[in-house]
């Protein structure tokens, strides 16, 4: 690899059976050329993943309401962080905070982050047929609650009474189910992959740049008590974190890119989404190429087949898992040990002190 300030990473993972996010279920889009669903997990939640697999101190974030004296009612505004790079979340994650009477600050994350979503729309998605949740009081029935509700008029009214419940069941023949389903609950598996991109230039430099501020006064001042040491980048003057904390932040980095997990899925949908391959360059494409799906003509039907190329100018860095979803493929047990410590001499290697 070249001195380029950019480190590109695609990682390739194997997921089955599992939910990347549960709110409502697992989310989808359309692949409108082989008209398939395509389950994935968005990038701000594999950034998110990432940022907490670092293990180092998070700045507290101040979450703002505001009640409606008048209708008695709550309601959420937007969240403000504190827009402090001394903490590794701020710095890497990037912030805005943009509240009336105030000056605006803004940092765009050095860390460019993709969905992950299938190798290709024919080597995962969404698994069909759908799930369904159950909630079962057959075991214990006395010991769970069960509440009845009058409905007038699509509303709900007052409860029943356990002799209005009663009179109700038998004068209509009627029981209430010991079971309750939660339909269409939607499972992703198959093969997929996640890309990251890793601006250097920005990566430990903070602009004080005043037309466009990315620090407030005071977190300035801060930063300069702190021990970071003015330079100047690409995109002018700047503080540049000091060298101890860099090589700190570096190490926790490396290995959250190389280890993160999604950890939100439910306990019931566990997968350990293992890393079948990584690939490491300084060009986009090559990544690109390293890991792909091709497609195959030689069969009754369109298929595709997962591919490692070894010819694309990227490190890869493929695990024994490999072996099993991609013929050919000899893994190494230390690879993603491997990858971590190439990353780690990769981004140790940048000069940010002397960039012009």
């Amino acid at each position: 690899m070249n001195n380029s300030p950019f480190i590109y990473l695609r990682g390739l993972r194997h997921a089955e059976h599992t939910v990347f996010g549960v709110n409502e279920g697992q989310k989808f889009y359309f692949d409108p050329q082989f008209g398939r669903r395509m389950a994935y997990s968005s990038g701000q939640q594999v950034k998110r993943s990432i940022i907490e697999a670092l293990n180092l101190p998070f700045a507290a974030i101040t979450f703002n309401w505001e009640i409606d004296k008048k209708e008695n009612k709550a309601s959420q505004k937007e969240p403000h962080s504190p827009c402090d790079p001394t903490f590794s979340d701020q710095l890497l994650g990037g912030y805005m905070k943009a509240e009336s009477g105030s000056m605006t600050v803004k940092r765009r994350s050095p860390l460019s982050i993709s969905a992950m979503r299938p190798l290709h729309p024919l080597l995962g998605g969404i698994e069909n047929p759908t799930e369904n949740l159950t909630f079962d009081r057959t075991s214990h029935p006395e010991h769970h609650e069960v509440k009845v509700y009058w409905l007038d008029n699509k509303k709900r009214g007052a409860e029943l009474s356990k002799d209005e419940l009663e009179e109700w069941l038998t004068s209509n023949r009627r029981s209430l189910p010991n079971r309750a389903f939660i339909q269409d609950q939607t499972r992703a598996s198959g093969l997929f992959v996640f890309d990251v991109a890793i601006d250097l230039r920005t990566l430990f430099c903070v602009s004080i740049n005043r037309l466009e501020p990315e620090l407030f006064p005071e977190i300035e001042e801060k930063l300069r008590a702190a021990g970071w040491i003015e330079g100047r980048n690409i995109f002018g003057n700047c503080l540049i974190c000091p060298r101890e904390q860099r090589e700190t932040i570096i190490r926790s980095l490396a290995k959250a890119i190389v280890n993160w997990r999604i950890t939100s899925n439910q306990a019931r949908t566990f997968s350990l989404m293992e890393t079948v391959a990584l690939a490491i360059s300084d060009n986009a494409n090559q990544i690109a190429y390293a890991i792909r799906g091709d497609l195959r003509e030689d069969t009754e039907r369109l298929q595709a087949v997962p591919k490692i190329d070894e010819t694309a100018k990227a490190e890869l860095f493929i695990t024994p898992i490999a072996s099993s979803y991609i013929v050919g493929s000899v893994g190494s047990a230390d690879a993603l040990e491997k990858a971590e410590n190439r990353l780690v001499e990769l981004m140790m290697a940048f000069d940010y002190e002397n960039q012009l």
